[in-house]
């Protein structure tokens, strides 16, 4: 039975000042009138009831999915004591969907990304689904077929000439699943140029399909203090489980599911997918797929821009208006108005310590 696990933790601090730490960027509007976890819920459903649905989170932002997701059975929401990176993270919502559905299998999936074909990204999922069904021990990966030589994406790489398996879907063709040889850090540019070129690297979008008792098979392989931690607080009384997951949760290992798990895992495999893919990282993605004026000006809320081009322009509550500027970048939050060049987007997590320490 597959089940969904959207993790919503995330600080989304290259959004800010939009984003905060009170609600960052996946409880925000960035792409249009739903917010980022309610669109990658909405494209979820079709394929996967909602009583199936997971979303894992901080304890901060229980009540913004609480009041985003108002279907969302409370019982799935599960709620980390303390953020501890995704390897933690994904095994802690594993024995928590086992408890519910013995026999599951989860696709993982980040709270923010943008999906263009939602159809064909639910066939992608529900091939990689029956791959796993049929290969019980696996892990299939989705990657993007990158379409530029892109330094800030982490690649994958697959074994070319190897095809593992074909899945015919109804109206999308066939999906090849190929065995990954190994996953690759973000590259230089260089290198980014020669992946592409050789054409057997993948954009690594994060998201995973596997079983529950796949992945906790191998936390307990390859991260066996967190697997003992948490299994032990899963052996707990039921009374006591909130006081001894608080206690305990500060203990596990403080480590990304890339680096505890996947690069030690032999059984892994990739499913090339071209359904139109963005992590929507910086405001440089917003400016990607918003609607621009005649000057390439992207303009939300109450803004208007004089003479000027190549503007990003965010208002909130205010009036904003911009004259006679070009390749500015103007963002009004609860708190402040921050004003820049665009020119200085990549550096705005160094810009936001400066000015909140």
């Amino acid at each position: 039975m597959l089940c969904a696990l959207v993790m919503a933790g995330g600080k989304g601090e290259r959004f800010w000042p939009l984003s905060t730490d009170e609600k960052p960027k996946q409880f925000l509007n960035l792409l249009g009138n739903d917010t980022m976890i309610q669109m990658t819920i909405g494209r979820l459903t079709p394929l996967i009831p909602i009583e199936r649905v997971f979303v894992v989170t901080a304890k901060r932002y229980v009540d913004l999915v609480k009041g985003q997701l108002p279907d969302l059975p409370e019982r799935n929401i599960i709620v980390e004591p303390i953020g501890r990176n995704t390897a933690p993270c994904i095994a802690l919502s594993a024995f928590t969907i086992k408890k519910y559905y013995e026999d599951a299998a989860i696709v993982v999936l980040p709270s923010d990304h943008l999906i263009v074909d939602e159809d064909k990204f639910r066939q992608t999922v529900k091939s990689g689904y029956e791959f796993v069904e049929d290969n019980s021990d696996s892990i299939v990966t989705l990657g993007m077929k990158p379409d530029r030589p892109e330094t800030g994406y982490g690649y994958i790489k697959y074994i070319k000439n190897i095809q593992q398996y074909t899945n015919e879907a109804a109206f999308t063709g066939y999906f090849n699943t190929y065995k990954v040889e190994r996953f690759v850090e973000k590259p230089d540019e260089k290198q980014a140029k020669d992946y592409l070129e050789k054409g057997n690297f993948l954009w690594n979008c994060g998201m995973f399909i596997w079983n529950c008792d796949t992945i906790l098979k191998l936390t307990e392989k390859y991260l066996n203090n967190t697997y003992k931690i948490l299994n032990g607080i899963f052996n707990t009384e039921t009374s006591d489980f909130n006081k001894v997951l608080e206690e305990s949760y500060q203990h596990v290992d403080n480590i990304s599911v890339d680096y505890g798990i996947m690069e030690k895992a032999d059984n892994i495999y990739v499913i090339p997918a071209d359904f139109g893919w963005d992590d929507i990282g910086t405001w440089y993605a917003v400016e990607r797929y918003r609607e621009k004026d005649i000057n390439n000006n992207v303009c939300v809320g109450d803004t208007k821009n004089l003479n000027g081009s190549n503007n990003i322009v965010f208002s909130k509550d205010k009036p904003i208006v911009v004259v006679g500027l070009n390749d500015v970048f103007v963002v009004e939050s609860d708190d402040i108005i921050f004003v820049g060049k665009k020119k200085d987007i990549d550096r705005i997590k160094e810009i936001k310590k400066n000015v909140t320490k």
